[in-house]
């Protein structure tokens, strides 16, 4: 199979430039790049289909660039925003810089025979003279054709935002950047999204003008799910590759929540998984879809690709938690995180030493509406303790009932769960 051959049954490719390309990538090692927005210090799942589109790329031979842009992140791409971002500090977007170029290593790798390169473009831009770059650059931008562009013209339609020049003049940054690529690094085709089709060619013909060479472009499809509703959020905003931003459980959890009809593109997208294998997934899809072997196989490649095989043990331990499994091992940070949408009760730390009944406080947590409720309960073998049954009635509350620290885990039948939380 072909790169090209690859790409196309994942459904990574949009559009190209030249139908020319995909003999071309095979004739030999080709650089190319993809560009990263350093608006925050942490990528988003979001990015990853142009990342994977970069390790897909370096496995076929290819040497690619991923380009962080510090010195567009100062301007900001108007590509599918309806206002005008706000601009961030140049030690902001350095901070970013690194958060991102650390996250980018797990996926592509920076040593052996084609090597990628993590590059920053403020490196060149922030070194231009405004005068020799609108007598060198601008010259060869006809505003006509900028105002063409959907990114430009749906702000110019909006009365109540609008463009800056600041943002309109992004798209001749993104062109020089291929211009410099190519001419420093030989980096003739460029990556990205839907979105930066017209970034792209600008930046082609840019570099067809002042270096006489030919440069390709491609695309990747903007990933949405089937029902058209814009992939990669949850309930609580952004899904991010960072660990401290959204937890590997989090992240785990959210892969696995995914729709039947969604999954077998994620598993084309964003696992290295072969045809035979997720056309496997997919019959399992159609004929046990209760099973959801599918989305388990889904959560844990990509949960593994993105934080390892110590994170994805942590998550998946921490999920059968939920559904009466071993609590013990996990730190308190994990435990609150899987049960941070449960009730809980704050109680001082000296009831543990009062040898109080179990129940009497339990009924005071609100987690009974009676002593009685809760012996019934306790009588029909539906009371849990950090998932360890409880059998007596008069079972009293002590130190031991922790599970962290200051932490107990109330389960009342399969799925009720209540925390105590102890406190000085």
């Amino acid at each position: 199979m072909t790169l090209h051959d690859e790409l196309s049954w994942r459904g990574f490719v949009n559009q190209m430039t030249h139908e020319t390309l995909p003999a071309d990538l095979e004739k030999g090692p080709l650089t190319l790049y993809c560009g990263f927005d350093p608006t925050a210090d942490s990528l988003h799942i979001g990015s990853l289909l142009p990342i994977l589109g970069l390790a897909h790329f370096q496995r076929a031979g290819h040497r690619p660039i991923a380009l962080v842009g510090g010195g567009t992140g100062l301007i900001g791409d108007p590509s599918g925003k309806v206002d005008e971002r706000s601009l961030l500090t140049k030690e902001k977007v350095a901070e970013n810089v690194e958060g991102i170029r650390r996250q980018l290593e797990r996926f592509i790798h920076f040593d052996g025979a084609n090597a990628a390169r993590m590059l920053n473009n403020a490196d060149w831009l922030c070194q231009l003279s405004l005068v020799d770059f609108l007598r060198d650059i601008g010259k060869h931008f006809s505003v006509n054709v900028m105002l063409t562009k959907d990114s430009v013209r749906q702000r110019l339609e909006d009365r109540d935002h609008g463009i800056s020049y600041t943002e309109f003049t992004y798209s001749l940054l993104q062109a020089y950047d291929f211009l410099h690529l190519c001419e420093q690094y030989d980096c003739r085709l460029q990556v990205g999204g839907s979105d930066q089709w017209g970034n792209i060619v600008a930046g082609m013909d840019l570099t067809r003008r002042l270096l006489g060479r030919e440069t390709y472009g491609l695309t990747f499809p903007l990933v949405t799910k089937a029902d058209g509703s814009k992939f990669g959020k949850s309930e609580s905003g952004n899904v991010w590759l960072d660990p401290n931003r959204t937890s590997p459980y989090k992240f785990y959890q959210f892969w696995i929540n995914q729709a039947d009809a969604d999954t077998p593109r994620y598993l084309r997208y964003f696992t290295f998984l072969n045809q035979a294998e997720v056309a496997e997934l997919e019959r399992q899809i159609a004929e046990e879809p209760h099973k959801r072997a599918a989305q388990r196989a889904l959560a844990e490649a990509v949960t593994r690709l993105v934080h390892g095989d110590e994170a994805l043990g942590n998550a998946l331990k921490a999920s059968q938690a939920m559904f009466g499994g071993d609590l013990k091992g996990l730190d308190e940070a994990t435990l609150l995180d899987v049960f941070s949408e449960v009730p809980s009760t704050a109680l001082p730390r000296p009831v543990l030493d009062e040898n109080r009944l179990l129940l009497d406080v339990l009924t005071e947590a609100k987690v009974f509406a009676s002593k009685g409720e809760g012996r019934r309960m306790v009588k029909s073998g539906g009371l849990y303790v950090n998932n360890d049954r409880i059998d007596a009635e008069d079972a009293k509350l002590t130190s031991q009932a922790l599970i962290t620290d200051s932490v107990a885990v109330v389960r009342v039948g399969k799925k009720s769960y209540h925390l105590l939380r102890f406190s000085d």
